[in-house]
C-alpha cells in the first residue's frame, strides 16, 4: 500500500448495507411525489435534494466516513423543514424569506423554523399537534445525529471506533443503529412533503385515485408507508384540515371506469373497450378525448403523439417501430413536410392532423388507403375552431 493511500484509508472501515439497492428504490415513492401546486414549485427542487442527501449518506456510510453520513442525514431534515417553512406562509413572508434564504443571509436554524412553523396556525401547526408523538421521535433522531456530527463521546471519533483494538468487534449493531435513523430521515422527508399538499397520501386511497385526473404527483406505496411513516401517522394525519378538505373535495366526483383510468393516468387506449371510454368522455381533457377518437379510427394506428411530441398515447395495437425513442425534431418535419398522409417513420407511418388548432401525429402500422384518409378529412373538418 502506498503512503497516500494509508494515509486516507488508515482510519476507515467499509461496511456494506444489504438493504441499500431496497433504500434506493424506496425512495421513488419520495422522489416522484412532486407537487403540482403552482405556488409551490419552488418546493419539489427541495424534495430531489433531500433524496439525494439520503443516497450521499448512504455511500458516505458504507465507505467508511460514517460521521459524514450522519451528517448528509441531518441535512436532509433541515432541507425538508426548509422547504415547509418557504411554502407554509403567507405569500408576502414567503418571498421574503425566500430571498434571504437564496442571499445566504440571516436566516433561522431546524428549531427556529419549527417554533415559528407552530405560530403561524397554517398547514404544518396542525399536522404537528395531530402527530405529536411523531415529531417527538423525529426531535430524538435529530439530537442523536447531533452527537455524531459535532463529535461527541469517543465512539464519535475515527481513532476510536476503528482503533485496530476494536476491529474485530461485530459493526452490526452500528449498523442497525444507522439504518433506524435512516429510515426515519426518509420517512420525515415524507411526512414534511405532506405540508404541502395530501395528494401523496390522497393517491394511495383507490376510491380517490379513480376519480382525480392525471397528475405529476405519485402516492406513496402501501409498503413504504408502513416501513417509513406507519400506518397509525397516516391515519392521523388524515385528521388534519388540509387532507379532509382535499379529500372532501375529490370524493364526491365521478369515479372512472378502468378503461378511462388507463387514458387518463398512464396514456393507454385499449381499443377493445373505446366504447366504454367514450361513455365517460367528458372526464377526459381535449388531448385524451382526441386521442381516442383518432386511436380507434382504424386498427392500423398505434400511437398518437401531440404538444410537438412531448404527450405520447399508446395503445393496444403494437406498433411496428422498433425504436422506442423518439424526437421533437422528428414532429417539426413532418408538420413541414408538404404531405399530411403515409410520412414514412422507420418501420411505421406518421400521418399529420390539425384539430382546433393543435397537431396530432398518428403512428400507423400501414399506409391510410384513400377512403380512410377521407374520414379523417371528414374528423377535421369537424374539429374545426369556431370563428
Amino acid at each position: 500500500m502506498d503512503f497516500i493511500k494509508f494515509k486516507e484509508t488508515n482510519n476507515l472501515t467499509p461496511l456494506e448495507l444489504k438493504r441499500k439497492a431496497e433504500y434506493y428504490q424506496d425512495l421513488t415513492n419520495i422522489e416522484e411525489s412532486w407537487t403540482g401546486r403552482l405556488d409551490a414549485q419552488i418546493a419539489n427542487t427541495f424534495i430531489l435534494e433531500a433524496a439525494q442527501l439520503i443516497v450521499n449518506s448512504i455511500c458516505l456510510f458504507e465507505q467508511g466516513y460514517f460521521d459524514a453520513s450522519f451528517y448528509s442525514l441531518r441535512q436532509s431534515l433541515e432541507v425538508s423543514t426548509v422547504m415547509t417553512y418557504l411554502v407554509d406562509n403567507d405569500e408576502g413572508t414567503r418571498e421574503t424569506e425566500l430571498a434571504k434564504w437564496k442571499a445566504q443571509s440571516r436566516f433561522p436554524m431546524y428549531s427556529q423554523m419549527l417554533k415559528m412553523l407552530d405560530a403561524n396556525k397554517l398547514v404544518f401547526a396542525d399536522i404537528k399537534a395531530k402527530l405529536g408523538s411523531y415529531f417527538d421521535v423525529l426531535n430524538t433522531v435529530k439530537h442523536k445525529l447531533n452527537k455524531y456530527v459535532h463529535k461527541q463521546g469517543f465512539n464519535t471519533f475515527y481513532v476510536s471506533k476503528n482503533h485496530p483494538l476494536n476491529q474485530n468487534k461485530s459493526r452490526e449493531g452500528f449498523i442497525t443503529e444507522y439504518e433506524n435513523y435512516l429510515k426515519k430521515c426518509i420517512g420525515a422527508i415524507a411526512v414534511f412533503r405532506l405540508a404541502i399538499d395530501p395528494f401523496p397520501v390522497l393517491l394511495n386511497d383507490e376510491e380517490v385515485y379513480a376519480k382525480t385526473g392525471d397528475s405529476m404527483t405519485r402516492g406513496y406505496g402501501d409498503k413504504f408507508i408502513e416501513d417509513y411513516i406507519g400506518w397509525k401517522n397516516i391515519e392521523l394525519y388524515k385528521q388534519t384540515e388540509m387532507f379532509l378538505n382535499h379529500y372532501e373535495s375529490i370524493i364526491q366526483g365521478e369515479s372512472k371506469n378502468q378503461f378511462t383510468l388507463g387514458v387518463v393516468k398512464n396514456q393507454f387506449i385499449d381499443k377493445n373497450h373505446t366504447d366504454e371510454i367514450l361513455k365517460q368522455k367528458h372526464l377526459l381533457s381535449k388531448h385524451d378525448l382526441n386521442a381516442v377518437i383518432l386511436c380507434g379510427f382504424s386498427e392500423k394506428v398505434a400511437k398518437i403523439y401531440c404538444i410537438g411530441g412531448l404527450l405520447l398515447y399508446f395503445s393496444s395495437t403494437e406498433s411496428n417501430r422498433k425504436q422506442w425513442s423518439w424526437s421533437g425534431l422528428d414532429f417539426k418535419n413532418f408538420k413541414e413536410d408538404n404531405e399530411s398522409y403515409n410520412l414514412k417513420y422507420d418501420e411505421a407511418f406518421i400521418s399529420v392532423m390539425e384539430l382546433k388548432d393543435d397537431d396530432y401525429f398518428i403512428e400507423h402500422n400501414e399506409e391510410f388507403n384513400a377512403e380512410e384518409i377521407e374520414q379523417l378529412e371528414q374528423i377535421k373538418d369537424q374539429n374545426k375552431p369556431a370563428k
